[in-house]
């Protein structure tokens, strides 16, 4: 197996090239530090629809369809779309792959799955399967607080260590060969490292951070190990959603192990909305780490601002059922490097 690399890791012969991205995000955070970054900033976060699901929904399609014009692609164009969501059955990738006519691989990695469907889609196109294709990922603050917490309408206060679930949609194309005109021209994917579920007892749905930090550490010590790679190989080790106390709780288990990120380590949740008490520590939700990478990390990949980030979205896999249960919420960490060959 050529492409293996170590215990967890993979690298891409051919380097899979990422052809466009587009990001959509709502008024909360279009306000925030990375707000011009942002292809769409939402005015209203319903879009006119009767639910927020439904929004959810066009939110969804819209930024697909976004990043396919970028490069005069249409749906019928990509060989498949890799997705997912919060909602439960993944609903909104679901009816989105309906409603687009894609053919589709749903994936649920929670707040992890922008990696995971770039690791997959990596995998697809190096491999020779199918290409384009598409890695999406989004979430929305309402629906993902009325079936993972409270409904808004209890005006509920939330707790210190509780991240907002971002508005958002991330979407990018990965393919073989860049089209006719091409958005992206710079940006290949050159490896990944596949998580591993750590669970070290955190029962607190308020705690997303803490239940995602070891997953984080695991699969960065894992691709360090692997690789033979150092944190000075990076310009940037990118994780999200730990927010402001999943990074302290990363850095102390990471300094357990003996690494030290040196200095290169930033967090999307820390990332995406300004230090104001009312966004508590930070962002989370799938759309989170999708829009960032989308918006703000791409364009300096492709400028060669960066040269090489680990880009290791963190998700906790537990549902509204385990957490009224008392069930410890287990986490997953996947890592993709992204590459700039300008």
């Amino acid at each position: 197996m050529q492409n293996r690399v170590g215990a967890r890791s993979v690298q891409f012969s051919s380097r899979p090239k990422l052809l466009s991205c587009a990001s959509t995000v709502s008024r909360a955070e279009g306000e925030g530090p990375l707000g011009s970054c942002f292809d769409v900033i939402l005015e209203d976060d319903k879009l006119g629809a009767g639910s927020f699901e439904q929004a959810e929904l066009m939110m969804f399609e819209n930024t697909v369809r976004l990043a396919c014009a970028k490069v005069r692609l249409s749906p019928s164009d990509i060989g498949c779309l890799l997705a997912g969501d919060l909602l439960n059955q993944i609903i909104t990738a679901n009816y989105g792959a309906r409603n687009l006519g894609m053919p589709f691989l749903g994936l649920y990695g929670a707040c992890s799955t922008m990696s995971e469907s770039l690791l997959i889609g990596g995998m697809l196109v190096d491999g020779g399967y199918l290409s384009p294709v598409a890695c999406v990922s989004c979430s929305h603050f309402s629906t993902a607080e009325r079936q993972y917490r409270f409904p808004l309408e209890l005006g509920t206060t939330a707790p210190p260590t509780s991240q907002r679930t971002v508005t958002g949609a991330g979407c990018l194309l990965v393919g073989d060969a860049l089209p006719e005109t091409p958005m992206l021209s710079h940006c290949v994917i050159t490896g990944a490292t596949v998580g591993k579920v750590i669970d070290l007892g955190i029962t607190d749905a308020n705690n997303m951070g803490a239940a995602m930090a070891p997953a984080a550490c695991d699969t960065i010590v894992t691709h360090f190990a692997d690789t033979g790679r150092r944190p000075e190989d990076y310009d940037l080790i990118v994780t999200g959603d730990l927010g402001k106390f999943g990074t302290e709780m990363l850095h102390r288990l990471l300094q357990k192990q003996g690494l030290g990120l040196a200095g290169r380590h930033v967090d999307c949740g820390n990332l995406i909305y300004p230090p104001e008490p009312k966004y508590d520590c930070g962002g989370s939700g799938c759309g989170c780490s999708a829009v960032t990478l989308a918006g703000h990390l791409l364009p300096k990949l492709e400028a060669g601002e960066l040269k090489r980030i680990l880009f290791i979205a963190t998700g906790a896999l537990m549902s509204p059922t385990s957490s009224l249960q008392g069930e410890s919420i287990p986490g997953i960490a996947h890592g993709v490097v992204l590459e700039s060959n300008k």
